[in-house]
């Protein structure tokens, strides 16, 4: 099972086999200055791209007995513990938290440079389902296969403009 969002918050950026980079640009931030809402999404499906493309699952191009599938995003689940800041390098962390027959659920946070205490930490869950028909599907073995190895591997931190490790 997806560890407890309570949970996530006291994990720290090793607990995690993969990371993409960011910096907070000057369009993500609001009223406050800080980052608004529903950039963090933005965040974190970034991330979550990057990780597919890190594992060998090229987006689009996933097959199962039936054809093409795809993942449709079914929950979204955010914490905020810290703000985040106009110009601060961030990282965003991710694990794979529970796979069902046709369902994911990811673990993510959110860390700022230097730090080891998230900003922000949450859950997204996706389902896998046809193309077209938009059905719920099983995860094709292949993918599953790929999204399990990724737990065991060396960690990745990725700057998603460069494509490279760091």
């Amino acid at each position: 099972m997806a560890a407890d969002v309570r949970t996530l918050a006291e994990t720290g950026p090793l607990d995690y086999p993969f990371a993409c980079q960011f910096r907070v640009r000057y369009s993500e931030i609001d009223g406050q200055s800080i980052v608004f809402n529903a950039h963090y999404l933005t965040y974190y499906d970034t991330a979550l791209g990057e990780f597919f493309r890190h594992v060998g699952i090229v987006y689009g191009q996933a097959q199962d007995a039936d054809g093409g599938v795809d993942f449709h995003t079914v929950r979204n689940l955010i914490d905020y513990h810290a703000p985040v800041r106009l110009d601060e390098l961030i990282t965003v962390h991710v694990r794979v938290g529970r796979m069902g027959r046709s369902s994911i659920s990811f673990d993510v946070a959110l860390f700022a440079e230097g730090e080891d205490r998230p900003r922000n930490s949450g859950e997204v869950v996706w389902v896998c389902a046809g193309i077209g028909d938009h059905r719920s599907r099983p995860i094709p073995e292949h993918l599953r296969t790929r999204l399990e190895a990724s737990e065991g591997g060396p960690r990745v931190v990725i700057d998603p403009v460069s494509r490279l490790p760091r």
